[in-house]
C-alpha cells in the first residue's frame, strides 16, 4: 500500500517555515539596525529598505513597531536565559552557581549590546514588553534565587540572601558592572578592561551582606 502525501498540508507547513524564517531575518535585520543607529533609532522603514520590500509588506509579520521591539526583547530573554542555564550546569552549586550563570549573562550582553539595552535599560520610553515577551525574564529572576537558596542552605550566605532584597542586591551588583564596562568599554568582551574583571571580587562580598549563620560547634 502506498503512502498517501497531503500536499495541503505540505504547502501550508512550507509557508509557515517561510514565514518564520522571514520573521527572524527581519528581526536580525532589527537588532543590526539598533546595534548601529542605537536602540532608539529604529524604525520600520528602514528595515523594508535593507529586506528589499516596502514598508506596509512588514505589517503581514509585525503590527507596529513596538511589536517588532517586543519580539526583540524576549529573543534577547530567551538566549540570556538559556546562556544562564548552560553556566549552572557546569558549576557547583550555591555562591559559583550565581557567579557563573551571571558571568555568562553578562558575556552575552556585551555581545548583544543593543539587546541587552533593550532588555535592562529601556531606551524606548513609549515601549513596554509584554507578558509573553517578559516571561524569561521571571524565570531568569526564579532561578537566580533558586541558586541563592542553595548557597544559604549549603551555608555560603545567611537567610537574607534568599529574600527579594538578597535578588536586588544581586542584581545591582551585576547591572552597575555591566553598565560601567558598556558605557565606557563598549567594544572590550567581558573580563577585559578596568570594570568588568571587578565583578568576582564584587560578589564575593555577599558573604558580607548576608553572613551566614555560625555554625555550632557539635
Amino acid at each position: 500500500m502506498g503512502v498517501t502525501i497531503d500536499q495541503g498540508s505540505e504547502r501550508v507547513d512550507r509557508r509557515t517555515r517561510r514565514r518564520q524564517e522571514t520573521i527572524e531575518e527581519i528581526l536580525d535585520i532589527a537588532e543590526a539596525v539598533m546595534s548601529e543607529v542605537g536602540v532608539n533609532g529604529l524604525s520600520l522603514s528602514e528595515v523594508a529598505r535593507r529586506l528589499g520590500v516596502q514598508p506596509p509588506s512588514l505589517y503581514k509579520y509585525f503590527p507596529s513597531l513596538m511589536a517588532v521591539y517586543d519580539a526583540l526583547f524576549r529573543r534577547g530573554q530567551v538566549a540570556n536565559l538559556a546562556v544562564m542555564r548552560a553556566a549552572m550546569e557546569d558549576a557547583e552549586p550555591g555562591l559559583p552557581t550565581v557567579v557563573a550563570s551571571l558571568d555568562a549573562a553578562c558575556t552575552w550582553a556585551l555581545a548583544h549590546r543593543a539587546l541587552a539595552q533593550l532588555m535592562f535599560w529601556r531606551p524606548v520610553p513609549s515601549f513596554e514588553p509584554s507578558a509573553e515577551a517578559f516571561a524569561p525574564s521571571i524565570e531568569m529572576v526564579a532561578i537566580q534565587r533558586a541558586a541563592l537558596a542553595d548557597a544559604v542552605a549549603l551555608g555560603q550566605l545567611g537567610p537574607g540572601a534568599a529574600t527579594e532584597e538578597g535578588v536586588y542586591a544581586v542584581s545591582i551588583i551585576t547591572s552597575g558592572t555591566l553598565t560601567q564596562a558598556m558605557a565606557n568599554e563598549p567594544d572590550l568582551p567581558w573580563r577585559e578592561g578596568r570594570f568588568s574583571p571587578l565583578f568576582p571580587k564584587l560578589m564575593a562580598l555577599l558573604p558580607a551582606l548576608y553572613p551566614p549563620k555560625k555554625r555550632r560547634a557539635g
